[in-house]
Formats: structure tokens, C-alpha cells, sequence
């Protein structure tokens, strides 16, 4: 069995529980995180392009000058690409696959485009989708926004989940793929689970909501919003937008610092007095 994932914490996390054998088969895990939730969707996922605009998103430029980061950052393209490559070795071969997603928009977006590949192949197709919640047996209930937020043992929990997708099926969600290309927003979110193309200031509405007039540093007010809004949108897209602001006059820098996050930022509507 091929596991696909589409995050990298996640991909660790289904290694290692591969490496400790308690999801049977051989250790085949294959990463394609190509955060098709952003960006140009009608040129090939293994484009530079898409590289580029991963690198991008990796780097925000929040270490300064660091270039062995910058060199380290430019790899996840290229290896996503070989990953798709090496996917579809495996496919021609006829090995099964089975898909582990979410409805983080990275993810969701990631099983449409593959499942839009995979319509093209006879290979049986098995999906785990993370359900919104489970109620463990202290009566607790604990909650995800992506796989990558899981611990191995709710991955082996979520097994009994595991359905085999028909073609018709793969052709179904091939289709919302089709329907999001032709589309091309240069963002996409789920809407009452559904994945649509929305503008780019979609979740800008999140940083507004947090962000207050005293100055505080970049990264407190990202973490922040992803804790207050768990829905599986990396820090790197909050860092982007505020970024933009600062652009367009609508966040100004209190302090600044090489390390991007770690500059003191505030609205620029008005000052700020103690």
C-alpha cells in the first residue's frame, strides 16, 4: 500500500508509524505538499512556478540572510515533484494507494488534483479522510484541523474509516478540479466543505480581528490566529498578507528586525501611547 499525504508533518508522522510497523506493509510514504491552495493552478503542479512560489511561502524571508536556510528552502519543490514522479512509478506498476486528507484547503485541494490523476489508472484508490472530531473513551473531545496536528495513534484509530473510492468517484472529484482550474482564484477555502476560489484578502478579516494597537511582535500575533482559527492555513500565509499591509500603508513596523517574525508591528491607523 502507497500512503499519500499532503503536508510534511504529516508524511513524518505516517513514516514513523510505518517504521515501527503498526500499519502493516512496507514503508512507502509519499509527500506531495504542494500547497495547491494558493496560486496559479492551471500550470502543472511540478512547474517552477510552483517551486518558486513554495519557496517563497517556506522562506518569508523571516531569517534574514541565512543561506543555508534559503538553500534548504528551495528543496521541497524539487522533491514534491520526484515524489509525483515516483507515484507514478508506483501506479504503473499497479500498486493500491490510499489517500490520507482533510478538509484544510492545502489538503483537500491536493486530493482533487490527485484524484484527477488518478482517474487515468485501473489501481485500486483507498481514502482516510480525518473526521472533524473523536470522543475518546474519558468522554473528551479532542479535534483537527489537518493531519498534520494528529498523533500516530489517531491515524491507526482512523483506519476503520478507510473506504475504497470508485471511478466514478475519481471522476467526481477530478472534475471539482477541473471546475477549480478553469476558476484559478488566486486563493482557495473551504466553504461549508466545499472548496471554492476566493480573493486573495479572504483571511484578512483574521489578522484585523487579532491584531491590536499596542505593538507586539509579528510572530505572537500569528500564532495567535492560528490558535484562535484553527482551519489549516500555514503561518506563512498570514506572514504574506501582513506583509502587504505593510506595503499599502495599513500595518506599520514599531521596530524592525532582520528576522521578520520577530518585528514589532501594530495597525497604522493611529499611534500607539502607553
Amino acid at each position: 500500500m502507497i500512503e499519500v499525504l499532503f503536508g510534511e508533518s504529516e508524511a513524518g508522522t505516517m513514516r514513523e508509524i510505518k517504521r515501527r510497523g503498526q500499519s502493516g506493509g512496507r514503508a512507502e510514504v509519499i509527500c506531495l505538499g504542494f500547497m495547491l491552495d494558493i496560486g496559479d493552478i492551471r500550470v502543472s503542479a511540478a512547474s517552477q512556478y510552483r517551486k518558486d512560489l513554495i519557496y517563497s511561502m517556506y522562506m518569508q524571508d523571516q531569517w534574514g540572510s541565512d543561506e543555508k536556510l534559503s538553500r534548504e528552502c528551495q528543496k521541497p519543490g524539487d522533491i514534491y515533484s520526484n515524489e509525483l514522479k515516483r507515484l507514478c512509478e508506483f501506479l504503473e506498476k499497479g500498486e493500491p494507494v490510499r489517500i490520507w486528507y482533510s478538509n484544510a484547503p492545502y489538503s483537500v485541494c491536493g486530493f482533487c488534483h490527485l484524484c484527477s490523476i488518478l482517474q487515468n489508472y485501473e489501481n485500486e484508490i483507498f481514502a482516510v479522510k480525518l473526521p472533524e472530531y473523536e470522543v475518546r473513551q474519558d468522554h473528551t473531545i479532542v479535534s483537527s484541523s489537518h493531519w498534520g496536528e494528529a498523533a500516530p495513534e489517531v491515524f491507526i484509530r482512523c483506519l476503520s474509516y478507510e473506504k475504497r473510492l470508485s471511478k466514478l468517484e475519481l471522476k467526481m472529484y477530478a472534475w471539482n478540479w477541473a471546475e477549480l482550474q478553469e476558476d484559478n482564484s488566486p486563493l482557495r477555502a473551504v466553504i461549508n466543505g466545499k472548496v471554492l476560489g476566493v480573493p486573495e484578502d479572504f483571511y484578512d478579516f483574521l489578522i484585523w480581528k487579532r491584531i491590536t494597537e499596542k505593538p507586539e511582535k509579528e510572530a505572537r500575533l500569528i500564532g495567535d490566529i492560528m490558535g484562535n482559527n484553527p482551519i489549516g492555513i500555514g503561518d506563512w500565509w498570514y506572514a504574506r498578507r501582513i506583509d502587504w499591509m505593510i506595503g499599502q500603508g495599513k500595518i506599520k513596523i514599531v521596530e524592525d528586525s532582520e528576522k521578520k517574525y520577530e518585528r514589532m508591528i501594530c495597525p497604522a491607523r493611529e499611534e500607539y501611547t502607553d
